[in-house]
């Protein structure tokens, strides 16, 4: 519910705070008094489009604040926009021309906040925040008083799928010519890689082998030295360690001391041997074919090239292989996909077209139930001349179903209905709204409803008779209602009066809450523009009755 309102710079109205409370509120006051002012200040914290002429002269800027207490807010949740405390909608207007505005402190565009407004706030007379006007909204109530959100809901969920089906086909009937291609392509791609045989780890052995393979004659001249120098030659490492140990054993034989010297060149001696096989067999490695080299040399430059389309490692090459492959696959079975798809579209095309018929023959029927419901409350608002039908007709099919809904209403006998927009009053409109508002009113989410002008042109039991349709619907939803009519005043749970007063050459709004006795005052005034004993009596007996 709206819990505060808070007004700053805005037409006449210096700094206002305005207090709501559940139920029925109501605002009195004298012609001019600036209740109206109050109601398009509401306007405009609610996302509705805003003039620098509604600044106050000499101000720079004018500020609009509304706290409703509302939690868990699923729009705000969709933004990011924490509502747990409640939700604050802020618009700030400036004398250059420039709007901005806030939900919770949070910067929105005013889509934004008309979007949050008219979740909160539906208005209902001459302002234009009138949700009755939509012809979305107008089925959307069909919808609400028939019960048929789910039907509804489902043909909305079915004819999204047909969508996206034939989005899918399309796409793939499109694309035959580019998928060939693509297809040719990939299998290309998957035959050049696989006729490469990679292994992972090749290129580094290959890069091993290459730099072998470039210094051969050094690596020979080197191999050949150290051979001959160990083992082969004259005078070689093994011969000259073999004498020495021959001496040292002779010296064992006098001088025992010398027994571990001697055993470690004894052990250093199979090592000079295996050093040397190793040697002789590096000899016979480095013994090769000069044009392995060349071989190396082009399958190093074949990986490379691979590397440049497919991937910088042969790992990551061969995973490119592999997803490849997998596309060649799915693309094979394009053609099965096609044929797969053209059944489903079938199927579900022949469910949509039934549930939709289904839905638009409960629509008719709900249609006529809830035009005579409206027409019947009409007459208790002191329309008991007004004609009021939904009109369905056919539409082409959209996620809504396939028709569309128009309210038709006359005034008058004789008059043949028409829209809704296009002929009817504010307090019309809003007497409409009230209506079924009344009806609707255990199924209707939006919290807050503001009625202005719903007591144009009548008087005495009618208005009665609004008092106890408002009152009725403020048990399911906050009211707000601008009445100069006794009968309703007297109906209200929180009575608010407001008044216009002059200080220093400039007009100002004033507001205040009624107690009681001042209730039965306002409402005295209300019945004969004064107050006096007789005036007071019959104001009591209607806040008795009421």
């Amino acid at each position: 519910m709206l819990k505060e309102l808070k007004i700053k710079n805005f037409a006449i109205i210096d700094d206002l705070t305005i207090r709501f409370k559940e139920g029925l509120n109501v605002l009195t006051g004298e012609t001019g008094a600036g209740k109206s002012i109050i109601v398009d200040a509401l306007g405009l914290a609610l996302g509705e489009r805003a003039q620098s002429d509604v600044i106050r002269t000499g101000r720079e800027e004018a500020s609009v604040e509304a706290f409703f207490e509302v939690s868990g807010h699923p729009l705000l949740e969709h933004m990011g926009i924490l509502s747990d405390d409640g939700v604050i909608l802020r618009r700030n207007v400036s004398s250059a021309g420039k709007s901005r505005a806030y939900i919770n402190d949070t910067m929105v565009n005013l889509q934004s906040l008309s979007e949050i407004g008219r979740s909160l706030v539906d208005m209902h007379g001459q302002h234009e925040h009138q949700s009755l006007l939509s012809s979305d909204n107008q089925r959307m109530l069909l919808d609400l008083y028939g019960r048929l959100q789910e039907e509804a809901a489902a043909v909305g969920i079915l004819f999204n799928e047909v969508q996206s089906l034939k989005k899918e086909l399309d796409e793939l009937k499109a694309n035959v010519k580019e998928r060939s291609h693509r297809l040719d392509l990939l299998k290309f791609q998957v035959n050049e890689i696989d006729a490469a045989s990679l292994n992972i780890g090749e290129e580094t052995a290959l890069e091993e082998e290459r730099v072998i393979l470039s210094n051969l004659n050094k690596l020979n001249s080197l191999t050949e030295t150290a051979y001959s120098t160990l083992y082969e030659a004259e005078g070689a490492c093994v011969e000259k360690l073999s004498f020495v140990i021959s001496r040292l054993r002779e010296m064992s034989s006098i001088d025992p001391g010398v027994t571990e010297t001697l055993s470690l060149l004894e052990q250093a001696m199979p090592m000079l041997e295996d050093a040397s096989v190793s040697l002789r067999g590096y000899r016979e490695k480095y013994d090769l074919d000069p044009q392995r080299l060349d071989a190396i040399e082009e399958r190093l430059e074949n990986l490379k090239k691979l590397g440049k389309k497919y991937g910088d490692t042969i790992k990551a090459i061969l995973e490119y292989r592999d997803k490849a492959d997998k596309e060649v696959l799915i693309l094979g079975q394009a053609d099965e996909r096609t044929d797969l798809l053209e059944g489903q579209i079938r199927g579900k095309e022949d469910m949509l077209i039934q549930q939709t018929n289904q839905l638009s023959e409960k629509r008719k029927k709900t249609a006529v139930e809830l035009g005579r419901a409206v027409q019947k409350i009409l007459r208790e608002l002191a329309l008991e001349k007004a004609e009021f039908i939904i009109d369905l007709k056919p539409s082409p099919l959209s996620s809504k179903g396939a028709d569309t809904v128009e309210f038709l209403f006359s005034a008058n006998p004789g008059e043949q209905p028409k829209a809704l927009s296009r002929i009817a009053s504010g307090g019309e409109l809003s007497r409409v709204m009230l209506a079924i508002k009344n009806i609707l009113a255990d199924v209707d989410m939006i919290p807050v409803l503001i009625f202005d002008e719903v007591d144009a042109g009548i008087g005495g039991r009618t208005a009665e008779s609004i008092g106890t349709k408002l009152k009725k619907l403020a048990k399911k939803h906050q009211v707000i209602c601008i009445t100069h009519l006794p009968q309703i005043a007297s109906a209200a749970d929180f009575h608010i009066m407001t008044e216009k007063i002059q200080k220093k050459d400039r007009a100002y709004v004033k507001i205040k809450e009624l107690s009681a006795e001042e209730r039965k005052a306002e409402i005295a005034r209300m019945l004969s523009g004064k107050i006096t004993d007789v005036s007071l009596r019959h104001a009591g007996e209607l806040l008795s009755r009421a």
